[in-house]
């Protein structure tokens, strides 16, 4: 017996060892070094694999000082393959395919240089649309290592001025580590173990109850060697798994950053493991899975589930048959180790003792609440309540869930702000996450909506009661719209049209390089936009965080004389607002 359990323990040893190998060997991955694509030192605001909303993070944020117009360097020889401007996701951005198979891509770009940045106008200018997605052969944009391709910014999703680098596997552009291709950051800081949860995973499961109002058992310690505060205590019943709040930080960073690998074992046993070395971006949703949805969405907190949901196809994970699912003895105390490894192959463990609790006392704790509906991840399913439908396809949720409903008597309301028409809903709760959209019907009164069917919107309010336009159509009294989250729905009407606001117009515009308008709309959003300089179409590009439309005077514009603007500008359910301005240049 004890052979079998020295065994055991020296192959968790092992296998932790070799978890630590893979990650750090990942430096290592090839011959085919990058060169840094800012001329500054490299510092990150986010790293690879990173756990964010809806997927893994899949490059480098490189910090750019919290300025704009920073220079970009093409990181490789090749061509650019693409080049994609977006309000959106990625703004402005560039990619650039390389002999050895691998793409970079250059993202929140502020502008683009040379050819290049022609290319994309001529674009713009022959489609008559700011947005453009552009694809490239061999020899059209060829670029040199270490050419000037663009000027860094904060455009399309990003939250403030930085640029987003990614390496990929050309063939499938799956996302890799730009670290493990010559993308070199100090780090010599092992993960920091914050928090630790047990949870039931069986309907007999059962766990003690966290202290106080501590979302799981609270973790000390320092330098890669990790315990939990309170030991007592410490104790499940039933089928359980565990999830671990980790973070990594860099040498020269205090952002919070992911680490790469885990590996949990009991009483020397490997239970589970999961690496994240790739990202698959048909998969990227079931990070949702991979996460503690709820608090990572709700309370900030990176808890990594150690073991999967039933709808989690993500292909991180190890071969252990037990995939996380632990059922411990009563009456005995397990040996619980984790150990987390960074991108840098710094490893951190953490250590902690699990009582197996006898039935009598699991009967004291708290049961998992058997409000609401049932519906089973892997059927269609069907809420139908007063006023108020939703239809959840297959697979939408990540597990066999209880979904909730309730309306909102007090309809929350903002001052000055739109007022719903019809009843509020709260539709579950949104710390449980959806993997593909619902369908949400709500009723509205036939009398309400005769003559403005078309200017009706669903909505989500958040917690400050902003609503969040859902889109949605109108027939036969209700009004559908998809939604990608639980939480609180109602109907509003739009008929008022977007403000317009000229920032920067004068009657003579000489020796200005833009015109500038302040754009608002509380609603439905801002959808389209045209503006005409002497009849002719002229390129305006929306910044959806400043809430600004800019035109900068190119070739088709900057021509001396006086000139005739009309700008018109419209929401999401048609409502238009036209400005005219005469100027000279």
């Amino acid at each position: 017996m004890y052979k079998s359990i020295e065994a055991s323990r020296n192959s968790a040893l092992i296998f932790s060892l070799l978890m630590v190998v893979s990650t750090a060997a990942q430096k290592r991955a090839s011959t085919d070094v990058l060169c840094a694509p800012l001329d500054i030192p490299i510092t990150l605001s986010g790293n690879f694999m990173e756990l964010r909303s809806d997927h893994f993070h899949s490059g480098l944020d490189l910090r750019t000082d919290s300025r704009e117009g920073l220079v970009v360097r093409a990181a490789a020889g090749g061509f650019v393959s693409r080049i994609k401007v977006s309000q959106y996701g990625y703004g402005k951005a560039l990619y650039i395919d390389h002999p050895n198979g691998q793409t970079t891509v250059y993202g929140h770009l502020r502008n683009f240089t040379g050819a290049i940045a022609e290319t994309v106008l001529s674009a713009q200018y022959r489609t008559s649309s700011f947005e453009v997605d552009l694809t490239f052969g061999p020899g059209e944009l060829p670029v040199t290592v270490g050419q000037l391709i663009a000027y860094s910014g904060n455009s399309g999703g990003s939250s403030g001025p930085h640029l987003h680098f990614e390496v990929r596997r050309t063939t499938d552009q799956f996302a890799l580590d730009p670290e493990a291709y010559g993308i070199d950051v100090p780090d010599t800081i092992p993960p920091t173990f914050l928090g630790l949860r047990i949870d039931p995973l069986d309907a007999a499961g059962r766990t003690a109850p966290y202290p106080g109002n501590a979302k799981g058992w609270v973790v000390e310690g320092a330098s890669g060697q990790y315990r939990l505060k309170e030991l007592a205590g410490v104790a499940a019943f039933g089928t359980v798994g565990f999830s671990v709040n980790v973070i990594d930080k860099y040498n020269r960073s205090q952002s919070t950053c992911g680490i790469r690998s885990m590996s949990l074992s009991v009483d020397g046993v490997p239970l589970m493991s999961f690496e994240l070395k790739e990202v698959d971006f048909g998969l990227q949703r079931y990070a949702n899975a991979f996460m503690d949805y709820g608090l990572y969405k709700e309370n900030d907190m990176n808890y990594h589930r150690c073991y999967r949901l039933p709808n989690n196809r993500l292909q991180v994970y190890g071969g252990e048959p037990s995939q996380g699912h632990f059922t411990p003895v009563p009456g005995q105390v397990h040996q619980v180790r984790v150990v987390a490894v960074d991108a840098n192959g710094n490893t951190s463990t953490l250590d902690l003792p699990l009582r197996g609790a006898p039935l009598a006392e699991a009967g004291t704790w708290p049961a998992p609440s058997v409000e609401g509906e049932l519906f089973p991840y892997d059927q269609d399913g069907q809420l139908t309540a007063d006023g108020m439908q939703l239809k959840l396809p297959t697979n939408a949720l990540y597990q066999d869930e209880r979904i909730t409903w309730s309306i909102v008597t007090h309809r929350p309301a903002r001052k000055n702000g739109p007022a719903p028409i019809g009843p509020c809903y709260q539709v579950h709760q949104p710390a449980t996450a959806l993997h593909l959209p619902a369908r949400l019907l709500l009723q509205v009164d036939e009398n309400v909506a005769r003559g403005i069917k078309d200017k009706l919107i669903v909505v989500q309010l958040d917690k400050d009661h902003k609503p969040r336009n859902m889109g949605g159509t109108y027939a036969d009294g209700w009004m559908t719209a998809k939604i990608k989250a639980f939480g609180l729905y109602t109907v509003m009407v739009d008929t008022t049209p977007p403000t317009l606001v000229p920032v920067n117009l004068a009657p003579s515009m000489t020796g200005k390089d833009s015109l500038v308008f302040r754009v608002g709309d509380d609603l439905s959003g801002v959808d389209k936009w045209e503006g005409r300089l002497d009849g002719k179409w002229i390129l305006f590009e929306w910044d959806h965080k400043k809430q600004r439309l800019t035109h900068a005077f190119d070739r088709v514009s900057n021509s001396s004389g006086p000139h005739k603007l009309q700008l018109d500008v419209r929401d999401e359910r048609g409502n238009t607002r036209s400005f005219t301005y005469t100027f000279h240049r």
